[in-house]
């Protein structure tokens, strides 16, 4: 301690560090507790098909094994859309770009698959988020 002394350093300093140190384990507190939360809740995921902003179909991701669907937005256009095991990716379509198919798997809720010339969308949710209904 007398040699922290001899470099300037005071109790007080000691103190404010050490608080700060503590402190800055919160957010990982936090965040455990928000995450242990999470995983009870109910985690049904839904994928959303969206055409020109029109919704035109909603599966069930943890229902379907296996399952391909064929959009046909436009004259000369179509997009096909395969479901697998809790995942959902535009498969094949005829976009100049393939953005979408690039895309590739999306399963986890927020993601997002969009062919724009084709202006379709895929979105994964979670029941119980602020666009969730089921008809």
């Amino acid at each position: 301690m007398k040699s922290l002394r001899k470099a300037g350093v005071k109790i007080g300093d000691v103190i404010i560090i050490g608080i700060l140190i503590i402190s800055s384990f919160i957010p990982l507190f936090v965040f455990s507790l928000e995450k242990k939360n999470n995983s009870t809740e109910d985690t049904t995921k839904y994928a959303i098909v969206r055409i020109d902003g029109e919704e035109v179909n909603r599966f069930d991701l943890d229902k379907i094994n296996h399952k391909i669907v064929k959009y046909y937005p436009s004259k000369g256009q179509y997009n096909i859309v395969e479901i697998e095991d809790g995942r959902i990716r535009v498969k094949e379509d005829n976009s100049p770009d393939q953005i979408a198919v690039k895309t590739g798997w999306i399963s986890k809720p927020g993601q997002t698959s969009v062919c724009l010339p084709h202006k379709l969308v895929i979105s994964v949710e979670k029941k119980g988020s602020s666009d969730y209904y089921i008809y």
